[in-house]
């Protein structure tokens, strides 16, 4: 390991080590590693935003290549900068409105196609399920169980009647399914953030400790 390596790879333990300090408690070394985070995380944005937006997207295209109908879009985004100013503060409603406006059209089916109607085609039995029950496979299983979830689920949900008789037993179920969910997304987050630890933990025991490998 030469010299420079051996630099960062102690400078990253120290780092590594005043955020762990926090689990003791609030102490300089946490606030230090917290703010040299947040520095160099807006210090990263501001040159991206530079180097691959402002000047790429905007700034060249009407300097070097003559587009200038670009300088448009260039005033409403300087609109975001009247906030600053209280006497025309109110502009910046113009670039959100147009931002808010423009997201909503560009998601909005997006989301419908990707959240509704592929939740819909995943949902539905097919003649394709039964040829994979036929094959040996228990794709035909687990179609049934997802229809029979989504059905209980939306049920439950269903708020015009009283959840009594069937819509009651089907509300229940519906629970259970929704339940299963959150607690895999909460899994999922867990171990994800358990990653996290083990990659350090991995980092400061091979790479700067060398006890393992």
């Amino acid at each position: 390991m030469n010299i420079s390596t051996a630099f960062w790879v102690w400078v990253g333990a120290f780092l590594t080590l005043c955020i762990f300090s926090f689990l003791y408690k609030d102490n300089p070394f946490y606030k230090f590693a917290e703010h040299l985070f947040v520095g160099v995380s807006n210090g990263y944005i501001v040159t991206l935003t530079w180097h691959g937006v402002l000047w790429p997207a905007a700034l060249r295209p009407v300097l070097v290549q003559g587009h200038w109908w670009l300088i448009i879009a260039m005033i409403i985004g300087a609109l975001y900068l009247t906030r600053f100013i209280p006497r025309i503060s109110w502009m910046i409603r113009i670039p959100i409105a147009i931002t808010m406006g423009y997201s909503a059209g560009a998601a909005i089916p997006a989301i419908i196609q990707a959240e509704i109607v592929r939740q819909v085609q995943g949902t539905v039995l097919t003649p394709d399920n039964f040829a994979r029950w036929n094959a040996g496979s228990a794709g035909i299983v687990w179609s049934i169980i997802i229809f029979i979830g989504v059905v209980c689920t939306l049920s439950y949900f269903y708020f015009s009647r009283e959840h009594k008789g069937v819509l009651g037993v089907t509300s229940r179920i519906g629970i259970i399914f929704i339940m299963v969910g959150f607690g895999a997304a909460f899994g999922y987050t867990v171990m994800a953030r358990i990653s996290l630890f083990i990659g350090r933990m991995q980092f400061l025991l091979g790479d700067w400790l060398g006890i393992i490998q």
